[in-house]
C-alpha cells in the first residue's frame, strides 16, 4: 500500500486557532531568545499575551523582542541566568513591576549538552543536569508563590521525550528532562489547592530554525524516523502551551502533552520491521 503524504508543518502562528481569555494576560517565557523560545513567545503574542521574556543572550533577546513590538506585542526582555537566585529574582520582580499580576510561567531555559555518562565529570554535571533543574525551580517558587496569592495560575515546564526515552550521549539532559516530569508531578499537586496548574511540554525532535526555510537534508532524514514524517515546529510547541495556558484546558494538571509527531510511540522507525 502506498503511504500517504506527509503534510508541510505550518509556517507560523495559525491564523484561525484562538484562545480568547488569554487576551491582556501576563506570560514569562525563559529561554525566549531562539528555538523553541521564540516559538512560544510567538503564539502567545499572536494571543495577545502581553510577555516578559527572559534569557542569557542579551542580544539576541532584545532583537527578537523588539521583533515582536514591532508586530504589536506588548513585551519587555530581561536578560538573566535563570540558573541563579539573583537571575530568577531579577525576572520576577521586572514583570512584577511591569505588568502587576503573572498568569503564566513558561520554563523553557534549558542547556542541551551531549556527553555519555563516562564523559560527565563533576563539573559538567553541575553545568547542565545541575543547571536546568534550577532553571525550572528558581522562578517556580518565587512565582508560584505570587500565583498563589493572587489566586491562580499556570505554570508550563517545557521538558523532553528524554525524559522518558534515552538519548544516546545526553545523560545529564535526560536526567534533567527526568526530573522535570518529576517536579511537573509534585508542584501540581502541591499546588492544585491554590488555583494553580503545572503541566508540561514534552517536544521531539523540532526543527528550532523553522519557518526559515524548507527542511534540508539532515532534516528530512531525520524527519522520515517519524511517525508523522516530519521534525516538529516551534509554534506547535507554543500551541500545546497556549492549550494548556487557557481556561479550556482547566481540568488538566499535573500531565506530560507529548509534542513529538508520535516518536515516543514506536517501538521501531518507519520502515523497520523485527
Amino acid at each position: 500500500m502506498k503511504e500517504p503524504p506527509v503534510s508541510d508543518p505550518p509556517a507560523g502562528p495559525h491564523p484561525d486557532a484562538s484562545f480568547p481569555d488569554l487576551a491582556g494576560r501576563c506570560a514569562v517565557v525563559t529561554g525566549a531568545s531562539r528555538g523553541i523560545g521564540c516559538g512560544i513567545a510567538e503564539v502567545l503574542g499572536s494571543q495577545r499575551m502581553r510577555l516578559v521574556l527572559a534569557a542569557r543572550s542579551a542580544d539576541a533577546g532584545e532583537v527578537f523582542a523588539e521583533r515582536l513590538r514591532g508586530a504589536g506585542v506588548e513585551c519587555a526582555f530581561v536578560p538573566a541566568d535563570l540558573a541563579t537566585p539573583a537571575g530568577a529574582k531579577a525576572v520576577f520582580d521586572a514583570a512584577v513591576e511591569r505588568f502587576g499580576r503573572v498568569h503564566l510561567l513558561v520554563n523553557n531555559a534549558a542547556r542541551l549538552g551531549g556527553r555519555t555518562i563516562l564523559d560527565t565529570d563533576e563539573a559538567l554535571f553541575a553545568e547542565s543536569f545541575e543547571r536546568n533543574v534550577r532553571m525550572v525551580y528558581g522562578p517556580s517558587r518565587l512565582l508560584a508563590a505570587h500565583m498563589a496569592d493572587a489566586g491562580g495560575g499556570s505554570i508550563v515546564n517545557i521538558s523532553s521525550v528524554g525524559g522518558l526515552r534515552g538519548h544516546r550521549r545526553h545523560f545529564s539532559y535526560d536526567a534533567s528532562k527526568g526530573a522535570t516530569d518529576a517536579m511537573t508531578r509534585s508542584m501540581a499537586l502541591d499546588l492544585a489547592p491554590h488555583g494553580v496548574r503545572v503541566n508540561a511540554v514534552a517536544p521531539g525532535a523540532t526543527n528550532r530554525q523553522a519557518p526559515a526555510g524548507p527542511p534540508g537534508e539532515k532534516e528530512r532524514f531525520r524527519g522520515s524516523m517519524i511517525p508523522l514524517g516530519r521534525l516538529g515546529t516551534p509554534h506547535e510547541v507554543g500551541w500545546a502551551v497556549a492549550f494548556l495556558a487557557s481556561d479550556v484546558s482547566a481540568y488538566t494538571t499535573g500531565q506530560v502533552l507529548y509534542v513529538d509527531g508520535g516518536m515516543v510511540t514506536q517501538l521501531t522507525p518507519p520502515g523497520i520491521w523485527v
